[in-house]
């Protein structure tokens, strides 16, 4: 199915996704991003359904033909402090701050939004299959921060983190069972042992 380029009648549309809410450790990830008029690449889909090689290859098309595109990260100390909804949406919000360009609506995937600056927002379930600008967000969030969990894995080797990325894999909770947490683990959460 080809994803909606334009939803709206507005004329400027800010898509927004984030990555991590799931994971046990690192941070949520969130981009923004406004469709160039000619940007035209069939590629594009929901990030989760596209495989490592082939988003790390869209990746650098995303940013070169864009009009604008912007991401935010925020760590696990904030994600204690606010709940991971809320970290979800206060990331969003910070990759919308990096715009240059102001949209005239944000298109959110997912249910929940926070108002951001008076400007009209959308919420759209399963919105990173439906809408062109949500799923390039997706893909620029979610290649984000694949590469920070593998560069983190280095530092932290016995989490597998270059392979699950952070998710609740048994790897990653017998490594948890045994090693115990990091800095970078979220504390709030229920981190598994047993």
């Amino acid at each position: 199915m080809e994803l909606i380029k334009k939803w709206s009648n507005y004329n400027i549309e800010a898509g927004c996704d984030e990555v991590g809410r799931g994971c046990l450790c690192g941070p949520v990830v969130a981009a923004a991003v406004i469709l160039d008029e000619d940007f035209n690449q069939n590629l594009v889909n929901d990030s989760k359904k596209l495989t490592f090689r082939t988003r790390m290859d869209l990746d650098s098309y995303i940013k070169d033909n864009v009009k604008e595109y912007a991401i935010a990260e925020l760590p696990p100390s904030f994600i204690d402090e606010h709940n991971i909804l809320n970290a979800s949406i206060y990331a969003m919000h910070n990759a919308l701050d990096k715009l240059t360009t102001r949209p005239d609506l944000i298109l959110v995937d997912g249910n929940k939004f926070h108002d951001y600056l008076m400007i009209p927002h959308e919420c759209i379930i399963k919105g990173d299959s439906k809408v062109l600008s949500i799923a390039a967000a997706s893909i620029l969030a979610k290649n984000y921060r694949d590469q920070l969990m593998i560069q983190l894995h280095d530092e932290f080797p016995n989490y597998g983190w270059n392979t699950n990325f952070g998710y609740a894999t048994k790897k990653h909770q017998m490594a948890l069972k045994e090693f115990g947490p990091t800095t970078h683990h979220r504390q709030s959460f229920r981190l598994i042992y047993d």
